[in-house]
């Protein structure tokens, strides 16, 4: 079988076919970093690892960027009004926003190191691409898809639509648009259209976070960095697009935009969106306040949860879901997983006690089940990256496991067929699914992590940021994850 994706922009499965024979250029939006990370990050961030992963055992060369929106973002996004979301947290916290940005992007990656997810080829931060965002924005201008209000600059929409189709990606249309803009919010009246966005910002005396531009002192929307840095590291076009179900529209639509404005090409040849986790049917979101962190997961510390889950169970949970599909998240289903997981591990672990058959035989009996259930390991993850599917038939290879080590019916294989079966958990268990085994933390160990986590929660009570982030810094770097809760009694966690 050929790899076969789901494309959102064509709404239907198409075969592969990277621009470059053996190079693949991703990019996936990363987060707006001003709070910790919570489970609606972890399945974004992991479903675009196992695509990374996958990609990479077929054999290609994959440039994998994955950027921080560290400016841009704010609070009421759809209308582009409200405070920058980081400032906002800054101005709470007393702290500089780029203070606030620096300490929830290390929470942020910490919290992906710790759910096993391979770093990106490049990591790029809104701030630090202000110059390629200008010259995009310019080349738009340039092209006549721009126009300048009160030292703002705003995409021209309907002249967009003049030269290009409008909504290929989020099926919008001009005429919803048009009944949309009878309900303008206060504070948008600048822009000409309802559906035109900022590309550009004018700063207000008190709006810190600012920079210098032909058009004033300001800062660049929120949609303009991923055009400017995936351009920038992938050119246009590139292969993949990876993103939030929620990013659609009007984030990913804007993309297009952009790089038609600026380049006259589509931005990407391939658009996947990961679907939601939902909390009682409503989508988990920091802006709906309906969201359980990654560190309340990892220490049981939130009213939803009756204990604690390890990060390897956090990632299995979401993988038993295709990442075109909802969860809903529920206690229940997260011990169910914890449940299975244990017991696809310690079937993985019986397999050095597998009784090889010594003699020569004509035929084995398992052969054929064992290469065709290895087969279908393939065709799952060609199916879409279908990791329920491959969790599935993991699940039958575990079975395969238990029947050649119960005492009671003494079955033998061949070293061969052993060799498959180890090849196929090291391949797709560990290496594509990213699955690990977790260390568990020693009582001794307790009693020096309990002293050293006083003397960082001191730190942070005087506000010693500094000091309290050098101290988690030490640690990560010998194996030790610490996770901050709510009471202000931080935990631990131990990582391989």
């Amino acid at each position: 079988m050929s790899l076969k994706i789901f494309n959102t922009l064509t709404s239907q499965k198409e075969v592969f076919k990277p621009i470059a024979k053996n190079n693949v250029g991703m990019y996936v939006c990363g987060p707006t970093v001003y709070g910790d990370p919570h489970l609606g990050h972890a399945r974004s961030s992991i479903t675009f690892d196992i695509v990374y992963r996958y990609l990479i055992f077929l054999g290609y060369k994959v440039r994998y960027v994955r950027n921080i929106t560290d400016v841009g973002h704010l609070e009421d996004e759809q209308n582009e009004i409200g405070e920058d979301k980081i400032l906002k947290k800054a101005r709470i916290e007393q702290l500089e926003p780029m203070e606030v940005a620096q300490h929830y992007t290390n929470v942020y990656r910490d919290a992906m190191r710790s759910l096993n997810i391979v770093t990106p080829s490049i990591e790029p931060n809104a701030s630090g691409h202000i110059p390629e965002q200008i010259q995009t924005i310019q080349r738009i201008i340039e092209n006549g898809l721009a126009y300048l209000v009160n030292d703002s600059v705003y995409f021209d929409v309907k002249a967009y639509v003049e030269r290009y189709h409008y909504g290929e990606l989020s099926g919008r249309v001009l005429d919803e648009l048009q009944a949309a803009s009878r309900n303008d919010l206060a504070g948008t009246s600048e822009k000409r259209f309802h559906a035109d966005f900022a590309l550009w910002k004018k700063a207000q005396p008190e709006h810190i976070m600012q920079w210098g531009s032909p058009w004033g002192k300001g800062f660049p929307g929120w949609h303009i960095e991923c055009t400017a840095m995936s351009s920038k590291y992938l050119g246009i076009p590139f292969d993949i697009h990876g993103g939030g179900m929620d990013l659609k529209f009007p984030h990913h639509e804007a993309e297009i935009c952009q790089s038609l404005g600026a380049f006259n090409k589509k931005p990407v040849n391939y658009w996947i969106h990961n679907n939601m986790i939902t909390l009682n049917g409503q989508k988990m979101a920091k802006s709906k306040g309906n969201f359980i962190t990654l560190n309340d997961l990892f220490i049981g510390n939130h009213s939803l949860l009756e204990k604690a889950f390890s990060p390897m169970v956090v990632r299995f949970y979401i993988l038993q879901a295709h990442y075109g599909n909802t969860i809903d998240f529920s206690n229940s289903s997260l011990i169910a997983a914890e449940s299975a997981l244990s017991k696809m591990e310690q079937s993985f672990k019986k397999i050095d006690s597998i009784t090889i058959e010594t003699k020569t035989k004509s035929h084995d009996s398992l052969q054929h089940e064992i290469s065709t259930t290895i087969q279908s390991c393939h065709e799952a993850m060609d199916d879409d990256f279908n990791t329920a599917k491959l969790i599935a038939t993991l699940f039958e290879i575990s079975k395969i496991i238990n029947r050649l080590t119960e005492s009671s019916n003494e079955l033998t294989t061949s070293q061969q067929n052993v060799d498959k079966i180890a090849s196929a958990i090291q391949n797709f268990w560990i290496e594509i699914l990213g699955m690990k085994e977790e260390v568990q933390a020693s009582n001794k160990l307790d009693e020096v992590m309990e002293a050293v986590l006083e003397l960082r929660q001191q730190a942070k009570v005087k506000k010693n940021y500094v000091y309290s982030d050098f101290i988690r810094e030490k640690l990560k770097n010998i194996g030790i994850q610490i996770h901050d809760t709510k009471d202000e009694k931080a935990k631990y966690t131990l990582k391989d």
